[in-house]
């Protein structure tokens, strides 16, 4: 009898079309996106929580985000990368450089007057990624890499116009690589994550910062500084640094094909150049912050920036000289993500 219901159980799932079925094909999950980025940020409004609102359109309603900015699920900046490598969250947006030393070959998009704009140059990293640096990330499923637009100086009690106006300033730096220029410019640099940036200036931990226009407004920088030295995109940009949006790679394997496809979809260079591009773009509303303050902002010229470019060469020698040691050909990686900029530079 047991048997005979089971039988007629199936039967009329098969003829209803069988929902179980059905359901199963129509698998739902929900993801933790998690950064240290403040809920009021260009990068969290206009970029993470549009690449999620996009995802979640492009899955039916199927893929839906738990969103936490300002490290809201604990743990520090420093930690992101693993949260996501050992699933504690499923994805992250961070920057490599905050574990100096880890992704060694990557950093050649962070060396001193690399990178043209933001877009072309996430997409040369993403490519560059995928043909000579592949195993920087294996432990996780990378979504998109990406750099910030040109980064510049914001200072408390001086502008800036010369190397030697550097001398004896405490600024901060995001990356090793760009704490290393801060030095060989002649300021003492310290390294420290974004959101330390505003109690740091407060208190005269530091004097200053490097960070580009875009972030100056969710840190607070212009109210906290009065002097910002821009370069003139003639003489090439000062710096940029490497972010990663990344995924637990179990949690990536686990989706159901057809969501697996939309993250996919949702993923790599175009949309590592979109995130470049989106964050690039917020750039004039924060000068226009700085403007609006009343503070000061000076251009360095094309001619000025040369100094710069000399003093911080050294940067470059090391890195290519660190590649070396581990075994890499640091000339040729260099040569290799210059050339992939100036790629993708001439069809942004």
């Amino acid at each position: 009898m047991i048997q005979r219901r089971t039988l007629l159980q199936s039967g009329a799932a098969i003829a209803l079309g069988a929902p179980a079925l059905v359901g199963f094909a129509q698998q739902s999950v929900t993801l933790k996106f998690h950064t240290f980025m403040s809920p009021q940020s260009n990068v969290w409004l206009n970029m993470h929580r549009a690449w999620m609102d996009k995802v979640e359109k492009d899955s039916g309603g199927r893929i839906k985000f738990e969103a936490y900015p300002a490290m809201q699920l604990g743990g520090s900046p420093v930690q992101l990368f693993d949260q996501a490598r050992d699933g504690v969250v499923d994805v992250v947006w961070t920057l490599p450089g905050n574990t100096p030393g880890r992704f060694p070959r990557i950093e050649v998009f962070e060396l001193p007057f690399m990178m043209n704009n933001a877009e072309a140059t996430s997409k040369a990293y993403w490519e560059y990624v995928q043909t000579v640096a592949k195993d920087e990330f294996k432990d996780v499923q990378p979504i998109a890499l990406q750099v910030h637009g040109p980064g510049m100086f914001h200072m408390r009690t001086k502008q800036i116009k010369t190397a030697e106006d550097l001398r004896g300033s405490k600024v901060r730096g995001p990356t090793r690589q760009i704490t290393k220029m801060l030095g060989y410019l002649g300021a003492t640099p310290v390294g420290m994550p974004l959101p330390q940036i505003p109690d740091a200036l407060s208190k005269g931990v530091i004097d200053g910062c490097v960070i580009p226009w875009e972030v100056v407004p969710s840190v607070k920088v212009h109210e906290l500084t009065k002097f910002h030295s821009e370069f003139d995109p003639a003489g090439g940009a000062l710096y940029t640094t490497t972010f990663v949006m990344a995924m637990n790679k179990n949690k990536y394997h686990g989706l159901a094909p057809d969501l697996k496809a939309i993250i996919d979809k949702n993923s790599g260079m175009e949309t590592s150049g979109w995130l470049g591009k989106v964050q690039q773009g917020g750039d004039p509303a924060g000068r226009k912050a700085a403007v609006d303050q009343g503070n000061s902002i000076y251009t360095i010229a094309a001619a000025e920036a040369q100094e710069f470019r000399r003093k911080a060469r050294l940067v470059e020698v090391e890195w290519m000289q660190d590649m070396d040691k581990r075994g890499f050909n640091g000339k040729q990686l260099f040569e290799t993500a210059k050339a992939l900029i100036e790629k993708h530079g001439k069809k942004a």
